[in-house]
């Protein structure tokens, strides 16, 4: 699917995030190896290793990468799994996996040339076969979370190190795509029973798994054959299943974890313990998603009015602690598809919300609805109020599975977050195309975004007009009756002092160079 529904997580006071992955598994059986390293203690541990105790609210419910798709779990997959391209601090595209690539003239078909002697953790080569394969098995597994990212991608045919990628339209966007959001490489050989990668996660990243609990806990140890093994100072790596948010910060004074993502709420309680706190950025929006399929909002007075009710700075204010911004568009302010041209197009106004209303023959209380949510979430209530002070009235259903009828587009008013994407094609046509998943009002899409999105794809990333050509497909989109926005934050990470700073490279967690109390890795 082009983009990944962030769900909410429960709580007065939680950022979105995708469902605890302990709720999803019980098992309690290691089915890996045991663990090379034992947990607790220090981070460097008895023999001079440098351990990461990293505890995740993000615990990968799936590690087939296929499964798990791009939402906030690639972060922690990108442990084991490497990727054509990777971001830098800038948020373009840089050699991962692929040491170089290039277009033909026509801009529909590109080589990625893969580094030379790369393998992955069972011994099987990386190469132009593997990256076949994995493409292959994004777009055609049945229970894949990428197909709809990959649509551009006709076939890839294999030359040895040469990937070849054909295209079905222009598309510039491809290496932005490729990297560690839609396109972490899984061992072919790995693959070839998906469950079983699901269970044994066999990758070419910085670091292997060495022992699993699902949904609990994961043991890894560095990775000699990573290309970039030599930057990577980090020994082993303790990933845990986040508990209750309010422990985490005690376990990190305490040395439990050295490294955790935070809560908002959480920020001034680590700094005051002396911890560091990270701020990341990050393409994290969160939205009001209506069905302009269904009544009331076939209506376009509606439909306005719920957009002059919204008062964006609730939300900031109330959730945010003082690390988001409010945003009318699915970008944070400053990043290149930011279109400065749209900002505040419908500012909060709720007198002008219930002209809008009367106009469209209604009075306060004539419309009722229910916004379904998958748990208890401050936002909704937000919401609640806010509508209610304008004449509509919202009863708040928690519905665990939530998802299933929102893809269906069945529902009519929901919310949801998402963690973007690194090409900015990709999060518009997730939330505005007409077969978008966050896109609740599906087939419609707003007149001219269609051309304006094939405008993108067609100018390469660094023509002179290229900033503009985004703005101007971001301004379609936002045309688009079916979505509202409503604030923007960045991940939060709470660090032990230990840990030297991590590169700031946007919504990516990146280990490259990164020590712990100073030490390098073992060789």
């Amino acid at each position: 699917m082009p983009g990944r529904i962030t769900p909410r997580r429960p709580g007065p006071h939680r950022r979105s995030g995708r469902p605890r992955a302990a709720a999803l598994g019980t098992a309690l059986a290691l089915v890996l190896v045991p663990a090379l390293s034992a947990c607790g203690g220090d981070a460097a541990s008895a023999n001079g290793a440098a351990t990461l105790k990293w505890t995740s609210t993000y615990f990968p419910a799936h590690w087939d990468p296929v499964v798990s798709g791009s939402g906030a779990q690639f972060r922690e997959l990108a442990l084991v799994y490497a990727s054509l391209t990777r971001t830098d601090a800038t948020g373009k595209a840089v050699p991962d996996l692929a040491e170089s690539w290039e277009y033909n003239d026509r801009g529909d078909r590109i080589t990625f040339r893969l580094r030379p002697g790369l393998k992955f953790s069972d011994g099987e080569p990386v190469n132009a076969a593997a990256v076949k394969a994995a493409v292959e098995r994004a777009q055609k597994q049945k229970n894949s979370a990428l197909f709809g990212d990959l649509t551009s991608i006709e076939s890839v045919e294999a030359k040895g190190l040469d990937a070849v990628v054909h295209l079905n339209q222009v598309d510039y966007q491809i290496p932005q795509l490729l990297g560690q959001r839609v396109l972490q490489i899984a061992s072919p050989k790995a693959a070839a029973v998906p469950e079983k990668l699901d269970r044994n996660p066999v990758g070419a990243g910085p670091f292997v798994v060495t022992q699993l609990v699902p949904g609990t806990k994961a043991v890894l140890r560095k990775n000699p054959d990573y290309w970039d093994a030599e930057n990577i100072h980090i020994d082993n790596v303790e990933l845990t299943s986040a508990p209750d948010a309010s422990t985490v910060v005690s376990g990190l004074r305490t040395g439990v974890y050295n490294f955790a993502d935070i809560e908002p709420s959480q920020a001034d309680a680590a700094e005051e313990v002396g911890l560091d706190v990270f701020v990341q950025p990050g393409f994290n929006a969160s939205n009001i998603s209506l069905n302009v399929n269904k009544a009331p909002f076939d209506d376009d007075r509606v439909v306005d009015a719920v957009r002059y009710a919204v008062n964006r700075q609730e939300f900031v204010d109330k959730l945010t602690f003082g690390h988001g911004e409010a945003t009318d568009q699915p970008f944070p302010r400053g990043y290149v598809a930011y279109d400065p041209k749209s900002e505040d197009a419908y500012p909060y106004d709720p007198e002008k919300a219930r002209k809008l209303l009367a106009e469209a023959g209604h009075k306060a209380g004539d419309i009722e609805l229910d916004l379904v949510v998958p748990a208890e979430d401050p936002q909704a209530e937000i919401v609640q109020s806010q509508l209610a002070a304008v004449g509509i009235t919202v009863d708040i259903r928690i519905d665990k599975n939530w998802a299933t009828p929102f893809f269906a587009k069945d529902l009519t008013f929901s919310l949801y977050s998402t963690t973007g994407r690194d090409s900015a094609v990709q999060t518009l046509t997730a939330h505005f195309g007409p077969d978008g998943p966050l896109n609740l009002s599906s087939p419609y899409q707003p007149d001219g975004f269609e051309a304006a999105v094939a405008e993108v794809r067609k100018t390469p990333l660094d023509a002179p007009a290229y900033p503009e050509v985004l703005r101007s497909a971001t301004r379609a989109g936002l045309e688009s009756r079916a979505l509202v926005f409503t604030y923007s934050s960045p991940n939060l990470i709470a660090k032990s002092k230990s840990i030297s700073d991590l590169p700031k490279n946007p919504a990516h967690i990146d280990w490259t160079g990164v020590t712990i109390d100073g030490k390098r890795a073992t060789p």
